[in-house]
């Protein structure tokens, strides 16, 4: 589940935060991306979140960027890593200049983020290279990170759902019609798809 918390910093003790919310006190756990550029403690704070349940646990992430929560959830999905490695790969690198490592496929470069050995860094360059450039933002690295038109709306949420890049692409610009928002160009490209 992912969202947005607005309130009050009230505790920083990296990686953990607490942020009040009309007198409750959310505790996240945010990459030092995030820590770094965060206000001093009794300012108000805006994150974006990321709530994971497990069977034995519950866990909420906060990132200060769209892009860095994106990253976060799109490295998880490469086999092998979790929320740990996910976390160190933010804190350690940039989004862009992790795309770009994908890109290149520079598996040395990766292997110097704590946590990842070569095997991690062989599978990401594998699962994550086709959409290194838009890996996080739907866009070119460097893009502004949020898509404006309800085709590229649409293009990302569908890349979200696991569909390649050109196939997120091509489904949209197959469903899209003048005058549609990006919930019904998504609908009519998922309904095609099952076709």
């Amino acid at each position: 589940m992912i969202g947005r918390l607005k309130g009050t910093l009230i505790h920083k003790q990296p990686p953990w935060l607490v942020v009040d919310v009309n007198g409750v006190g959310y505790e996240l756990e945010a990459p030092m991306s995030t820590v770094y550029d965060l206000p001093e403690l009794g300012r108000e704070v805006s994150l974006f979140t990321h709530y994971a349940q497990k069977e034995d646990s519950v866990s909420l992430y906060g990132f200060l960027r769209e892009s860095e929560r994106r990253l976060f959830r799109d490295v998880q999905r490469v086999s092998g890593i979790g929320a740990k490695i996910a976390l160190a790969v933010l804190s350690g690198i940039s989004v862009d200049d992790f795309a770009r490592l994908v890109q290149a496929g520079d598996v040395t470069a990766l292997t110097r983020v704590p946590g990842i050995g070569k095997k991690t860094a062989e599978r990401m360059v594998v699962e994550l290279r086709d959409r290194a450039a838009d890996l996080i933002t739907g866009n070119p690295i460097g893009g502004s990170g949020v898509p404006h038109d309800p085709q590229s709306e649409a293009v990302s949420a569908l890349q979200q759902l696991g569909y390649k890049p050109a196939e997120a692409v091509r489904m949209a610009q197959a469903a899209t019609a003048d005058g549609d928002d990006a919930a019904t160009i998504i609908r009519k490209a998922l309904q095609a798809a099952l076709r």
